[in-house]
């Protein structure tokens, strides 16, 4: 494995950093401080061809590689967790799955204008009594004629007041647990389908969050991506590239709090030197800087995988457990580093502490990844197979 990056990387990296300290990181104390999702930043993000970083060229992406995608998702999360979140849930959760999953027609209508950033994608499989049980879900979709229609709730959904089109997983057999769940695309014009975002957030308050709701809502049944009964292992799928984007994003909060915590360090002095020279500040400066290279090592070995078409569930979930954990602990110590002003948002450490929860929280909590990982290793566990993508790009050791 050569986890050495590209010509191509590079300047994809440097192209995100740029846009990042210019289009983002100016602004985004007052995006959060209002609670306002700056949607031209997704607009800005198609123009650099950003929004299907991963998706073959034939299909209106860039056709990079998982890597590439990491990358982008590494250096928005830098500039703040709600930019990182969108290109994860349109591109990771959303836009992928279709080209896994979705039959020509889906790739034709959907994936294209998604993957140029003409249209957005969001995911729908949480609902306010079926988070980490998906089992539990209450959505439904019966079928009527050349339609499903379909009704119920999702919850904690991102991009939903910004999105044209929901990947919506619903029960088509009741009886069935988890082999009775559907996937459906759904476009917001459907008669039936309304939003409300979240007020009041912890964190990520410069994103857009909330609830959808279906009523009566009547989907062609060309819609249904796979086929009935397949929901459930199609939103394990898309959770394997989300996850992957969601790692990759801590990495970028880490490396925002390091970078931060150095700066202040160089700044405030106590007892009549640096506090850079104080050996438990180093001490939590030298953990921030382990942990980005822990986490980025296993956010590229999970790519390395992904790149070569196999399944990597068990070392997806790795990263996004460790990385995400490193960074609420690399935010937490990156206040403690700044003292008091660590508590206002005259500096931006306190937003990097809000924002490091929710990742703990979502697509898989960290005690979900603790149990995958201790099955995995007691062999409790072991992955089947799934439908294959195969890379659309050569791979070169």
């Amino acid at each position: 494995m050569n986890f050495a990056l590209t010509e191509e990387q590079e300047a994809v990296k440097k192209l995100v950093r740029t846009f990042v300290d210019r289009e983002i990181i100016p602004f985004i104390q007052e995006w959060d401080a209002t609670g306002h999702f700056e949607v031209e930043i997704m607009k800005r993000l198609a123009d650099l061809q950003l929004m299907g970083v991963c998706i073959p060229e034939e299909y209106g992406g860039s056709g990079m590689d998982y890597n590439t995608l990491a990358i982008v998702c590494d250096e928005l999360e830098r500039g703040d967790t709600a930019f990182r979140t969108a290109v994860s849930v349109h591109t990771g959760l959303n836009s992928m799955t279709l080209l896994q999953w979705g039959d020509e027609f889906h790739k034709q209508k959907y994936l294209i204008p998604q993957a140029r950033g003409e249209k957005i994608g969001a995911f729908g499989l949480t609902e306010p009594n079926a988070g980490s049980d998906v089992a539990a879900m209450q959505t439904t979709a019966r079928r009527v004629g050349n339609d499903y229609i379909i009704n119920g709730s999702k919850t904690w959904i991102s991009l939903c007041d910004v999105a044209d089109h929901f990947l919506i997983f619903a029960k088509t057999d009741k009886d069935k647990g988890h082999h009775g769940i559907s996937c459906f695309i759904v476009e917001r014009t459907f008669p039936g389908v309304t939003t409300r975002g979240f007020k009041g957030k912890l964190g990520i308050r410069a994103g857009n969050t909330g609830e959808v709701f279906l009523e009566e809502v009547r989907v062609p049944a060309e819609n249904l991506v796979g086929q009935e009964g397949e929901g459930f292992k199609i939103a394990m799928s898309a959770l394997d590239n989300g996850r992957f984007t969601v790692a990759a994003g801590a990495c970028g909060l880490i490396e925002a709090s390091l970078e931060a915590s150095l700066k202040y360090c160089h700044e405030r002095k106590t007892f009549g030197k640096e506090i850079g020279r104080h050996q438990l500040v180093q001490q939590m400066i030298a953990k921030m800087s382990a942990n980005l290279e822990i986490s980025r090592l296993l956010v590229y070995r999970a790519g390395w995988l992904k790149n070569q078409g196999k399944r990597s569930t068990k070392e997806t979930s790795l990263a996004k457990w460790i990385a995400c954990d490193a960074a609420f602990e690399a935010a937490n110590d990156a206040v403690q580093v700044h003292g008091a002003y660590g508590y206002s948002n005259e500096y931006p450490v306190e937003r990097f502490l809000r924002n490091a929860k929710a990742p703990v929280i979502y697509e898989g909590t960290r005690e979900i990844h603790t149990i995958m990982q201790a099955e995995y290793a007691l062999g409790y566990r072991q992955d089947k197979p799934l439908r294959q993508m195969l890379p659309a790009w050569s791979l070169t050791d």
